[in-house]
């Protein structure tokens, strides 16, 4: 089996990636030189939640699954793309979206939602994102999947001062199940092949929410 094109669905990971409004920044450091040191070494400094990056259960719920405790078919597997594009700043994901895909859903899936909004990546309207509607949700648990993927900051909601959410229900809704979510990823556009094999899989750390990710999307020959 020969992987013939690979897509690249992270966002790139440094001092300017755009957080979620509150968390840490990411910092780089040089922490030793081949000069004086014989070798280089970055020191990195950064939320667990930072660029493209996955959620655990224990994001929103104290005492459930963190990323170590999650089977790792979580993160990797066929991939469905749900097309939402088209919606304004604040659009909600609704059923109407995900109902043409839900036969073609099951445990095995990862479901990427495709917004398009990397394109306002660095702007205002980033944190004005689509979001998914909860009983959309629903309907995609409902299939038996548990991954969920956005090309948006969040897939709730980002509060603001005007704006002030509805509490993350997609956020609890997946936690509930022991789901993935997937956050800042990009490139859903790119993916123009019918099963594509999805990669989401985190950092090992412990005790963690949730961890970054390299995400990609691969096609096979054949």
């Amino acid at each position: 089996m020969q992987i013939s094109r690979i897509v690249d669905l992270s966002f790139p990971l440094g001092p300017s990636t755009v957080t979620y409004p509150g968390d840490p920044r990411p910092e780089f450091r040089t922490h030793s030189t081949v000069e004086r040191d014989g070798f280089n070494l970055l020191e990195v400094h950064m939320g667990s939640q930072t660029g493209t990056h996955i959620d655990a259960p224990r994001h929103f719920v104290d005492g459930a699954a963190v990323v170590e405790d999650l089977p790792l078919n979580r993160f990797v597997g066929r991939g469905v793309v749900v097309d939402a594009t088209g919606l304004p700043p604040r659009g909600r994901i609704e059923l109407a979206h995900v109902e043409p895909v839900l036969d073609h859903l099951d445990a095995a899936t990862l479901v990427l939602i495709r917004a398009d909004w990397e394109q306002h990546y660095g702007t205002p309207l980033w944190f004005a994102h689509p979001f998914l509607d909860s009983t959309a949700c629903q309907a995609i648990l409902a299939t038996g999947a548990r991954t969920i993927l956005m090309d948006v900051m969040n897939i709730d909601e980002t509060p603001d001062d005007d704006h002030p959410g509805e509490g993350f229900p997609c956020h609890h809704l997946i936690a509930a199940v022991d789901g993935v979510i997937g956050e800042n990823l990009r490139g859903f556009g790119a993916i123009d092949w019918v099963d594509p094999l999805v990669s989401v899989l985190p950092l090992r750390m412990q005790d963690a929410d949730g961890a970054p990710v390299r995400a990609v999307a691969m096609q096979f020959e054949g």
